[in-house]
């Protein structure tokens, strides 16, 4: 699918009954989900009622405060992590943004659920128009109601997962700025190809929708141009389990200069849709990739691990293992064309 302009009829969406990840009326992962120890009630409890201290830092982590003028004075192929899956990326001139949570919790409502350690590095306000919005899946922490419809005047495409351009028409997106994607599907904007690929996950936002909608990574390439003579290939795994998918990932579309991976909210209970840090690794060798961003942590408190846990993990296995790792501060900017190892601020204030 290529697109020279954004507008696109309802009609050219996915067919959700045709999708090969669906099946009577629900989207399924290929693996079949492996057996463990299920949640108990005791489980649930301790989740919400009962967790260790550690799981929230003691005071807020610095940010690094971005403005309108940093965003437009920074070269192109830069990253800005804003907080958990949430990165600006600013390619040809336009600014892409991932799984955008700006509300102070990942919640269906605001007075109960997991809270922000930190302020975002840019409000919405000053946040530039933005040339389009990448979404993972519909889940609180990557798909936030209020954040997308402050944002839909001023973006001019959401690229969806199958199921989660609905979700954005009924909240009143305009059908002409959204497009679905179901896995292997891509399209191209200002030379840009941005590619759907698979994901081992599952979806819903309330007790009677879970699967939906579809789950997705996503695929961004910019091939090279009169500006750049080398192109970028980088990768956004929103959530997932480790599978087998990374490798036919890197074996299609890899290697990849950059990984943008979740390393948090993990628990051998639920690896199945959430990876332990030594599968984060694994994921970003078998992607073929060379500098590894770990994502989805340090803003949310969604796991019963201490909230520097994954920071740590991902630091000490990658260096057993040799690989190149970049874990920028919330603001703090990434060269993703020559990425730049950076200090372990998670520690600072804790020794």
């Amino acid at each position: 699918m290529t697109t020279s302009s954004l507008a696109l009829c309802r009609s050219e969406h996915p067919d959700h009954s045709t999708s090969p990840q669906s099946s009577g009326g629900r989207f399924r992962n290929k693996a079949a989900r492996l057996p463990g120890p299920a949640l108990t009630w005791k489980d649930l409890w301790t989740f919400f009622f009962d967790k260790p201290a550690n799981t929230v830092p003691s005071a807020a982590p610095q940010v690094l405060p971005l403005t309108r003028a940093d965003l437009d004075a920074a070269p192109d192929r830069s990253l800005f992590r804003l907080g958990h899956s949430t990165l600006l990326i600013k390619l040809r001139g336009g600014y892409w943004i991932t799984d955008p949570v700006f509300s102070q919790r990942a919640s269906p409502v605001q007075w109960f659920g997991p809270k922000r350690f930190h302020a975002p590095p840019i409000s919405l306000d000053q946040l530039p128009p933005l040339r389009g919005v990448l979404l993972s899946h519909d889940h609180y922490d990557h798909l936030d109601r209020a954040t997308v419809l402050k944002l839909a005047a001023r973006t001019d495409v959401f690229l969806t997962p199958v199921g989660v351009g609905d979700r954005l028409e009924k909240w009143g997106v305009p059908a002409t700025k959204v497009r679905e994607f179901d896995w292997w599907q891509e399209t191209t904007i200002d030379g840009l190809r941005f590619v759907a690929t698979p994901g081992q996950h599952f979806s819903g936002r309330g007790l009677f929708d879970g699967n939906r909608t579809l789950w997705c990574s996503w695929v961004l390439i910019d091939p090279p141009s009169q500006q750049h003579a080398q192109g970028l290939r980088v990768f956004f795994s929103g959530d997932t389990g480790y599978f087998d998918g990374f490798k036919e990932i890197g074996r299609r579309l890899g290697p990849f200069d950059v990984t943008m991976i979740e390393a948090g909210a993990y628990d051998p209970r639920w690896a199945y849709v959430h990876m332990l840090p030594q599968q984060t690794v694994q994921a970003h060798v078998d992607l073929r990739g060379r500098w590894l961003l770990p994502v989805h942590n340090g803003t949310f408190d969604l796991a019963l691990h201490a909230w520097d846990d994954p920071f740590e993990q991902i630091a000490r296995i990658t260096a057993e293992r040799g690989v190149a790792l970049v874990t920028p501060r919330m603001g703090e900017r990434v060269d993703l064309s020559a990425p730049q190892a950076t200090e372990a601020w998670w520690r600072e204030g804790l020794i």
